[in-house]
């Protein structure tokens, strides 16, 4: 009995301890596999890194390696794979495909040489002209798929985009298929809390759109010209229109390195934002401030100073005074439809075509961090009639794993695991394909026919095996990981794995090291 109350005050313990670290863990994973079989596959690459963790009910295979830090992708009419390739220009791939990720490149052609190319791809709804961005202007060229070339002649779109000292220089293109001839462009900050951000005549962090249906010889002037979609906006990078309502959704990567009333709060504060603007052919919605540079929104309220009735996605201000505090945020700026786990670097969105029940997101992976976040591909369940999140805005769980990095230890900026950039669905809308710009790859992610399981909310970060298999729950697993949990410092994350395998120790007689 003894025995049996110590093993019990060891869960309440851990219990406890998860409850207050609860928002470390933002999605809802299932029962993982390896990310690719050389049994089901003629042609297997492997990675340089350990492979990304597949959930339960979904297959990814990696079929392009050597590219030069690819970012967005666009399939053009003749099934090629567009593939801005950052410093360098686009290429288009073709695969030689055995069904379902069984792919493999058999052509790489280079359609545009332009060093200036950060990220920015789009294609006419025609697929005969193919739209780019550097951080000065949106450029547009008459495209060929056949002969997968460019014209010679350019024409400018828009310009006057280049921030002072530069800062974020991403900007993301998406032309709408409900309102055709709409261009909408993404710009970010110049610096990481920009003040020029907070006058609306400066064009930072902002998306915006140009009617260029009617494009002529003078670019359109960005801070000036063009429909406001959105301002308060730190560096929305990935921006996307539901297939069926039309709304207009964006993921903001959200401010680095803050503080709040003097007390630093950068590990998991402020959130990333899943932001909702409206219908372009309403413009009387579109405009809406969403609060930067002077207000963001909460993930983490566990020791937040201050707290007051602040929930998960309420927006706070830094500082407070007269004429800027919690209250003055609420009322002037939008909140986010739903806050993401701090630093996870959101990069694109794209709504599965063939189901618009899912928007999946390409967590690049953070920086800001004691301990990384991220390195992931996820998706959010929408109800696709309304064409809302199906979570409340509240929620920490909203975001479901599909690929998860095995050991967030070895991730970093420049690689050692999958970072994901770009997103692209092909013609069939149900391969995924996923762009690696760290590592130069590209993955294909699909479901494999089977039920997903419900499973544990975690952030996909438990204690792997190498080569990506979960690890299974024996007594030396649970102990390695509630040691690598806390000798990483990894907060809460895989914390709630871990108190349950205690207490299955405690009732049911499993040996629970220490």
């Amino acid at each position: 009995m003894n025995s049996l109350m110590r093993r019990a005050a060891a869960v309440v313990l851990l219990l406890g301890y998860y409850t207050a670290e609860a928002q470390t863990s933002t999605t809802t994973t299932t029962a993982a596999t390896t990310s690719a079989s050389s049994t089901t596959c003629a042609t297997v690459l492997t990675p340089s890194y350990s492979p990304p963790v597949v959930a339960k009910g979904w297959k990814a295979q990696l079929i392009a390696t050597g590219l030069t830090r690819p970012r967005s992708m666009k399939f053009d009419s003749n099934g090629g794979l567009l593939v801005v390739e950052q410093g360098v220009g686009v290429s288009r791939l073709t695969f030689a495909d055995d069904g379902g990720t069984c792919m493999s490149v058999n052509g790489n052609t280079t359609v545009l040489v332009d060093r200036e190319l950060f990220h920015g791809l789009e294609l006419s709804e025609d697929g005969r002209t193919l739209y780019v961005s550097t951080e000065e202007e949106v450029r547009s060229h008459s495209y060929d798929p056949d002969a997968a070339s460019v014209s010679s002649q350019q024409q400018r779109l828009v310009s006057n985009m280049t921030n002072p000292g530069r800062g974020h220089v991403t900007r993301t293109l998406l032309l709408s298929r409900k309102v055709p001839g709409l261009l909408l462009v993404s710009r970010g900050s110049a610096a990481n809390l920009d003040d020029l951000a907070a006058q609306q005549s400066s064009g930072i962090s902002q998306i915006r759109a140009y009617n260029i249906s009617n494009a002529t010889d003078t670019a359109y002037n960005y801070p000036t010209d063009g429909l406001l979609i959105g301002w308060g906006l730190r560096n929305s990078v990935g921006v996307a229109e539901h297939p069926l309502t039309g709304g207009i959704w964006s993921v903001e990567n959200s401010a680095d390195d803050i503080s709040r009333l003097g007390r630093d709060i950068h590990e998991d504060n402020p959130g990333e934002e899943l932001n909702f603007h409206g219908f372009l052919n309403d413009t009387s919605a579109l405009g809406a401030n969403y609060g930067y540079p002077s207000c963001f929104a909460l993930w983490n309220t566990t020791d937040f100073p201050s707290l007051n009735d602040l929930t998960v996605g309420s927006q706070f201000s830094l500082d407070s005074n007269a004429t800027l505090n919690d209250t003055t945020c609420a009322q002037r700026s939008v909140s986010p439809r739903l806050t993401f786990r701090a630093h996870m670097a959101p990069l694109d969105i794209k709504f599965q075509p063939s189901n618009a029940s899912r928007a999946f997101v390409s967590f690049h992976g953070s920086w800001n961090r004691d301990h990384p976040a991220g390195y992931k591909l996820s998706y959010v369940e929408f109800n696709p009639d309304t064409g809302e999140p199906v979570e409340q805005s509240d929620s920490v769980s909203a975001a479901h794993d599909v690929l998860t990095s095995p050991d967030l230890s070895a991730c970093r900026p420049d690689g050692g695991c999958l970072r994901p950039a770009g997103l692209a669905f092909d013609s069939s809308g149900e391969r995924l394909f996923v762009s690696s710009d760290a590592t130069g790859e590209i993955w294909v992610v699909m479901r494999s026919g089977e039920d997903e399981d419900g499973g544990a909310t975690t952030t996909g970060t438990e204690t792997r095996t190498g080569t990506g298999g979960a690890v299974t729950s024996t007594s030396s697993a649970a102990a390695a990981a509630a040691l690598g949990a806390w000798n990483r410092g990894m907060g809460g994350e895989g914390l709630l794995m871990v108190a349950v395998t205690v207490l299955m120790a405690a009732v049911g007689g499993l040996t629970f090291a220490g």
